[in-house]
């Protein structure tokens, strides 16, 4: 996904004009969006694959990237491990949030409510229903790709947009922008979609001499 598409205004008075380019289809709005979004999510059992993730300043400069697999099924469960260039474990059961650091022998854990669920890959582990009814939604054709735009309806949420890339029925990028400025954009390889994931692969033994932090939200 191209950087112009990172540097849109989440106003939604400019969405329609977004990135200033010519697109392929207009904009569907409201219910519409919602609903093709829906369509995507709702036959999605679970998905695995390989990412590279990049943070990028409110300028476009690259402060940190990172790669890594991710696990996920629904509901509410989420495997995601970067390998490089440290090495972190994130780790979803349905209940609680496991986020491990290997390499501070530290593990914090945090129960799943409304926040933690608002982290974009939760997100796509929770209900499609959900959802739609927490955000705006706004749905654009760019280059063949089908790209839905999340605005929060609320203010307590981790990013101000978010946005899914999707070709056909596959999602392959992430991109998010938080109240700083600051985008976080995720790109995915090697995908399978609804194929067999262990459910032992959303259970988190916390190592012995582990510290344990549990946050309370």
């Amino acid at each position: 996904m191209r950087d112009t598409h990172i540097r849109r205004s989440s106003s939604l008075a400019l969405a329609a004009s977004a990135l200033g380019l010519a697109f392929a289809a207009p904009i569907a709005w409201a219910s519409d969006a919602a609903e093709r979004l829906t369509e995507r999510l709702d036959p999605l059992e679970n998905y695995q694959a390989t990412f590279e993730q990049q943070i990028l300043d409110g300028g476009g400069e690259r402060l940190q990237s990172a790669r890594g697999e991710m696990w996920l099924s629904r509901p509410g469960m989420l495997r995601w491990e970067v390998d490089a260039p440290y090495t972190q474990i994130v780790v979803s059961d349905g209940d609680d949030v496991y986020l491990y650091d290997p390499d501070l022998e530290q593990v914090t854990i945090q129960a799943m409510d409304d926040r933690v669920t608002h982290t974009p890959a939760l997100l796509l582990s929770g209900s499609a229903n959900d959802l739609t009814a927490s955000y705006d939604v706004f749905y654009e054709q760019q280059d063949g790709d089908d790209v839905f735009t999340l605005i929060p309806i609320s203010a307590d949420t981790l990013f101000e947009e978010l946005s899914m890339v999707f070709d056909d029925q596959t999602l392959t990028e992430l991109w998010m922008m938080d109240s700083t400025g600051q985008r976080t954009a995720i790109t995915f390889s090697d995908i399978t979609r609804n194929g067999n994931i262990d459910r032992s692969m959303y259970d988190f033994d916390i190592p012995d001499g582990t510290d344990v932090i549990r946050e309370e939200l």
